[in-house]
This record gives structure tokens, sequence and C-alpha cells, in this order.
């Protein structure tokens, strides 16, 4: 996980590489899940499918030569860590949930 972070911070990563890279690393790192955990089976299914099929699809875009050496980087680096990236993605969770209810209350209404 934290060579696909190194990964999505390179400016050698294609573009979009880069962005579901970062997603991908941002959903694994944050504490919120897309379906949380005490919902019985579901809880822990967006675990099991959508993070393995998001690192397997990342790496698959990432050219061979510079994810080695991203993982090369990684295993002689710290975690990740810091109070900007968990703002970052309590907002765009926050951002998420204001456009879905937006969206319920202006079908409703």
């Amino acid at each position: 996980m934290i060579a696909l972070w190194i990964a999505a911070r390179d400016r050698r990563t294609p573009p979009a590489a880069k962005l579901l890279a970062a997603a991908v690393a941002a959903y694994a790192l944050s504490p919120i899940d897309l379906i949380p955990d005490f919902v019985p089976v579901l809880g822990y299914a967006d675990d099991l499918l959508i993070l393995p099929l998001g690192i397997w699809l990342a790496v698959r875009m990432i050219p061979p030569l510079l994810m080695t050496e991203f993982r090369e980087r990684a295993r002689s680096s710290a975690r990740p860590a810091g109070r900007a990236g968990a703002v970052a993605v309590a907002a765009i969770w926050l951002a998420a949930a204001v456009v879905s209810g937006w969206l319920v209350w202006r079908a409703m209404g």
C-alpha cells in the first residue's frame, strides 16, 4: 500500500494510475469505509472486493520498472502519516455525503 502511495506522488506515474493509486491508498488508510463494518456481510465485502481489485488495477497501470522502484522505496520508508491526509479524506467523504443528501432532497422535492 505504501508503494501505491509513493506512486501516486511520483511525477513519472501515468495520470490515470496516479489517480487510482491515490484513491486506493486513501481508502485503505482511511478509518471511514464505504459500507460500515457493522453492516452484516456487506460491511467487510467492500474491503474484500474494492481494495484487492483497486490494488491489482493500479499496479497493472504503473510501468513495472517504476513499480519495482516504488516497492523498494516503500520497504525503506516509514508508513505515511499526517493530519493533512486524514483531513483530506474526511473532507472528501463529507463532500460526497453533502452532494448525496442534496440529490436525494432535490429528487424528493
